[in-house]
């Protein structure tokens, strides 16, 4: 808030719907507001100029008088800046994304109403708030009967922005994102997630002006304990794993189409995403030696409510990267020739897309996992089973980057290969590194060795 504010004349724009506008500035950010007429401009300038009168301070981030902003932070709900936060992000966000934060505030919204205020279904009001208030593509039709009735009493009890400041407040909107609807604890990833968007909507609130800064930060919360690293339990040897996709060979219909799809994320240690979009061109592979992935992109699925064209698959660029960034990635020579042998047997799609199902469309997740089950199955023992080995395709990527750190490869060539940061690959998968500690320790304890010899005069060895 600043009491330095200077006013400008009234600025006339000819040809403009809203021709007047009044302008001022407040520390030496200039603010502004157009009005149709003459009169109301002059009216809307001496108020502004009363309260600088007045001694009002004036924020600096919307330009308006504190009384002004007091009356709009009573006025603007949490479901009105949810909404709107939302509808300035959608067009900018991929389908995936939008039906995640979609999900959060569902989660949240419920939990910020006057402390006397309990909706009759809250299965209701969660879903008429995940599939209408906070999907935009749902806005075009009035919401349904039950779904209406849900989002008037929200509207009628959500409350205002300003009482966010109040940690009490906040603790509702943050234990509401560690339970389920039924009352049961939620993944502490997905609490993180959820508390995350709370978050941006916060910072929204304060580039608007509602709060100096981010009520959040000042407020002593717990976060649920979040276990990133990888369990080397699930984790299976080289030994398995080719036990696992001669498993899925074997397999009738789709299995022998898989098991180059599976191989991928094992020796490329490549993400589901980014095998389903893999295609030829993509591929270098040659008759002998090393080959090459050059990866550039994956296939997620959103759902067709989330997408601009109602498709129920995007393609993103690979994560965390921009738009037009590659990843190439070594593969093997016996990879090299699983996947000639793959290409030779199955051909590709129209689109030089190396797997797809029956119809030519991209692969279900559904589909290979129900694959994959079946493999761990017949190869797995029991007890393998049961200590979550190999649970899910996703730990082949898991075995592959193990392999690679077993291996002696620099961590810093596996984070590039795997396409993540050094930082995410030591959070992930610190237990494996320790084992590359050790080798590391030990040649430097040689060398170290070798040089005392030197230096008391023997001659070095080798």
């Amino acid at each position: 808030m600043s009491y330095n504010v200077r006013f400008w004349d009234i600025r006339e724009r000819p040809g403009r719907r809203n021709r007047y506008q009044v302008r001022w500035t407040v520390n030496g950010r200039e603010r502004s507001e157009s009005l149709s007429t003459a009169g109301l401009a002059e009216s809307r300038r001496a108020k502004l100029m009363t309260a600088a009168r007045e001694g009002e301070p004036f924020d600096e981030h919307t330009g308006l008088p504190a009384s002004e902003l007091r009356a709009i932070k009573q006025r603007t709900t949490w479901y009105d800046l949810a909404h709107e936060y939302l509808d300035q992000r959608w067009d900018r966000t991929p389908g995936n994304t939008r039906r995640t934060l979609a999900d959060a505030l569902a989660t949240i919204t419920p939990a910020l109403v006057r402390p006397d205020a309990t909706y009759s279904d809250p299965r209701v009001l969660r879903r008429a708030l995940y599939a209408w208030a906070f999907n935009k593509n749902a806005w075009d039709q009035e919401p349904a009967g039950e779904w209406r009735e849900a989002l008037d009493w929200m509207r009628r009890n959500s409350l205002p922005v300003g009482a966010l400041a109040e940690a009490d407040v906040l603790r509702r909107a943050l234990d509401a994102v560690c339970r389920k609807l039924d009352g049961k604890a939620a993944a502490a990833k997905t609490a993180r997630r959820k508390r995350a968007a709370l978050n941006e909507v916060l910072n929204i609130a304060v580039e608007k002006g509602y709060f100096s800064e981010n009520p959040l930060n000042g407020l002593r919360w717990n976060a649920p304990a979040v276990n990133e690293e990888v369990d080397p339990a699930a984790v299976p040897n080289p030994a398995q794993v080719l036990r696992l996709l001669a498993a899925v060979a074997e397999q009738g219909g789709r299995g022998p189409h898989l098991e180059a799809f599976f191989g991928c994320m094992y020796y490329a240690a490549m993400r589901p995403a980014e095998v389903i979009h893999l295609r030829h061109e993509q591929c270098h592979l040659p008759k002998t030696g090393w080959g090459m992935l050059n990866l550039s992109g994956g296939v997620v699925i959103a759902g067709k409510e989330w997408t601009d064209d109602g498709a129920v698959h995007e393609v993103h660029s690979l994560k965390r990267r921009a738009a037009t960034a590659t990843r190439p990635v070594p593969i093997p020579p016996q990879f090299v020739r699983i996947l000639r042998g793959h290409i030779e047997r199955f051909g590709v799609a129209p689109d030089g897309r190396l797997f797809r199902n029956q119809a030519g469309n991209y692969v279900d997740p559904a589909a290979y996992g129900t694959t994959w089950a079946r493999a761990r199955e017949r190869v797995l023992t029991r007890t393998e089973r049961a200590s979550g080995l190999a649970k899910r395709p996703y730990d082949l990527r898991h075995a592959g980057i193990s392999f690679w750190l077993y291996s002696g490869v620099d961590p810093a060539e596996c984070a590039r290969r795997a396409g993540q940061s050094i930082e995410v690959l030591f959070r992930h998968y610190a237990k494996f590194l320790d084992g590359v500690r050790e080798q590391a320790n030990r040649l430097i304890e040689e060398s170290m060795q070798e040089w005392d010899r030197v230096s008391q005069g023997a001659a070095p060895t080798g």
